[in-house]
């Protein structure tokens, strides 16, 4: 659903994000990584209006922002023997082999091995690995893809893996695309299956409301584990 205008205000000392949309009914929303605040308000409705939301949940809301704010992050990555790093939600060891001609990952046991030239950059070693992670979530999720749109009964025109800071996974339902988050090679397959699922439903009910969650319980019982087990992950979102 397109954003009409987009503006801010400041609520108890909370910063929120108002966008206006053609929708009927006002959604409040606290979002990873950082508790970002948001409300999807239909047009017709006021600041002011908007404001009282906001005060009448700010209990819940400040409980949502403490507790993206006190997450556990990994910190930046650097590229370098002896780190870890996650693949399909388990934990791998990094090693750096320097010296070969051919750029390439190879998984091996509990180590995840780059092979790269001598002296290549932190970047390039991230953007090897990063399109090694591509590569194997694609592998997945063009198996999930079919799988649920035959039960779910519908169907994508397109969908694609993008790096993406705030989301696990969007859907456009009028053009029938479908996005997915990069981070998710680094989780386990139940939870790239469930952002699967997820986004594909939406084109059976593009809001989160209780028809969505109707339709959710019905094709994929465990979905709100997987849910929690992605929102509180360590390597939600990480710092690269």
């Amino acid at each position: 659903m397109n954003i009409i205008n987009s503006s801010t205000m400041s609520v108890g000392g909370i910063d929120v994000q108002i966008d206006r949309k053609e929708i009927k009914n006002l959604h409040i929303g606290v979002y990873p990584p950082y508790g970002r605040v948001r409300v999807a308000t239909p047009v017709n409705i006021d600041n002011e209006a908007v404001r009282l939301a906001v005060v009448s949940k700010l209990s819940w809301i400040k409980k949502q922002v403490h507790h993206f704010q006190e997450q556990p992050r990994q910190t930046k990555r650097e590229m370098v023997s002896g780190e870890s790093h996650y693949f399909l939600g388990k934990r791998y060891l990094l090693d750096v082999i320097y010296g070969s001609s051919k750029y390439q990952v190879v998984l091996k046991h509990s180590v995840i091995e780059i092979h790269v030239r001598v002296n290549t950059s932190v970047e390039n070693r991230q953007k090897l690995l990063s399109e090694w992670y591509r590569e194997q979530l694609h592998s997945v999720v063009q198996e999930f893809i079919p799988k649920w749109e035959h039960r779910i009964g519908v169907k994508v025109d397109s969908w694609k893996i993008k790096k993406m800071r705030t989301k696990w996974g969007s859907c456009n339902t009028d053009k029938k695309s479908v996005l997915l988050n990069l981070n998710l090679a680094m989780t386990p397959v139940e939870c790239i299956e469930y952002i699967v699922v997820h986004e594909l439903v939406h084109l059976l009910e593009r809001h989160h409301n209780d028809n969505f969650q109707t339709y959710m319980n019905r094709y994929l019982p465990d979905w709100k584990q997987c849910r929690d087990l992605l929102n509180q992950s360590i390597l939600s979102f990480e710092e690269w």
